[in-house]
């Protein structure tokens, strides 16, 4: 009978697992998982008149914007496409307890999670890097303007992948028990992987990735000096890749000071890019019409189109490629006030931190505690662009290392080496 339940735990846990390399091949499988598994926690949890994994304050502030945004969907022009985005958004916040509860019950998913990401990882440093140096992948895909994607082939998304759960790879290293050649060898996939964000040409990516990199270096007492030095082999070597690739070049780094006027340029200055400073505006004035409540979620890509709101060239498409901004025009200032509260917390948790390496006193967060939240700031930092709030495929992205994170701070069981 105990071999039964093992058996289970153990088949739980991989199926769970098995959403990382999912993400890879598309958004159906990961969501099906997210879903599927969302439904049996919750008739779980049901049966068993266990409410308190939803009776935390982060969970109860995700389940109440889940519910304002229902309730703007059903004044929205398009009732249809925007309740589909709202309605059954909150099993994002329940796959987060849902993998809070896993850890509880079997701290080996966290090695499963771990192996699962570094084998990943390494699939994708070896394929991408094919693509680059061949021109072609393993997997078929061509490489489009010296913009690696490797397994995700046209949509160009690798980087965002690598660098949305790369907080969370490091947050794992930190609690394995290591032998040195491992170090090793997470310390020269740190550097491929740091590189490759780069190749990637996603440069909203490469942000994130020195932002988190930044941000934990700071922040931590171990493997501090690790992380600093293979994040400055990595540095080196983009600094001399982008000396020698001018496509590189001008898309990482000249195009977006010439945007923001750091150097001078003959266009004027505007938000990230032109397209994205006509999306931005054209949301601004969505929201300044319906400021409290917004047009509704998914409905972006519907009322850009009309001309009252439409501003520059490039005013639609199905997202205005910024949560804040996207929050503000489709769920109004209720809706934006979850987002920045997210980010206050973020912020104020990050201080205390820093407070306490300061003036040497007890740190609130353990090192493992500070690579998760350093997931959550690249989740709601405002000042970059972003997908779609509501994309099932980047809500699932964010909500793992947030489940990691609760488990961390609200149970019992804590995390230890």
């Amino acid at each position: 009978m105990n071999n039964l339940k093992y058996s289970n735990s153990v088949l739980i846990n991989l199926t769970i697992v098995s959403i990382i390399p999912f993400l890879i091949w598309g958004p159906f499988f990961p969501d099906l998982i997210v879903s599927v598994s969302s439904l049996l926690f919750l008739f779980y949890l049901f049966k068993m008149n266990n409410f308190d994994y939803f009776n935390k304050k982060p969970f109860i502030i995700f389940l109440v914007f889940c519910i304002i945004s229902s309730l703007i969907s059903l004044e929205s022009e398009n009732i249809s496409l925007s309740i589909k985005s709202s309605l059954f958004y909150f099993r994002i916040g329940v796959f987060s307890c849902f993998i809070w509860y896993l850890i509880e019950r079997d701290k080996n998913i966290l090695i499963y999670f771990y192996y699962a990401l570094v084998l990943c990882f390494l699939a994708l440093v070896i394929d991408g890097y094919i693509q680059f140096f061949t021109g072609i992948s393993l997997s078929g895909f061509k490489i489009s303007g010296n913009r690696v994607s490797s397994f995700f082939g046209d949509e160009l998304i690798m980087g965002s992948y690598l660098s949305r759960l790369f907080p969370l790879l490091f947050a794992l290293f930190l609690i394995k028990k290591k032998q040195k050649y491992e170090i090793y060898f997470i310390g020269v996939l740190f550097i491929l992987v740091d590189v490759l964000i780069f190749l990637s040409g996603e440069r909203s990516s490469f942000f994130f990735l020195n932002l988190s990199t930044v941000f934990i270096i700071i922040l931590i007492k171990e493997y501090q000096k690790f992380r600093l030095l293979t994040f400055i082999i990595a540095i080196i070597c983009v600094l001399v890749l982008s000396l020698n690739s001018s496509k590189l070049n001008e898309r990482m780094f000249k195009n977006p000071a010439q945007n923001m006027g750091l150097i001078e340029s003959p266009n004027e200055k505007v938000i990230f890019t032109p397209q994205h400073d006509s999306l931005i505006r054209t949301a601004y004035n969505m929201f300044k019409d319906q400021p409290l409540f917004g047009h509704g979620p998914k409905m972006f890509r519907v009322i850009c189109k009309d001309k009252k709101y439409a501003t520059g060239d490039t005013p639609c498409s199905t997202h205005p490629h910024n949560f804040y901004v996207q929050l503000l025009a489709e769920t109004g200032i209720l809706g934006f006030l979850f987002l920045l509260s997210a980010l206050v917390y973020v912020m104020y948790t990050a201080f205390r931190q820093f407070k306490s390496i300061i003036f040497k006193e007890k740190r609130p967060l353990s090192d493992y505690q500070v690579c998760l939240l350093a997931g959550l700031l690249i989740s709601v930092w405002p000042l970059t662009p972003n997908g779609n709030f509501f994309n099932n495929w980047l809500m699932i992205v964010y909500s793992l290392p947030v489940g990691f994170y609760f488990q961390s701070f609200f149970s019992k069981r804590k995390v230890k080496k």
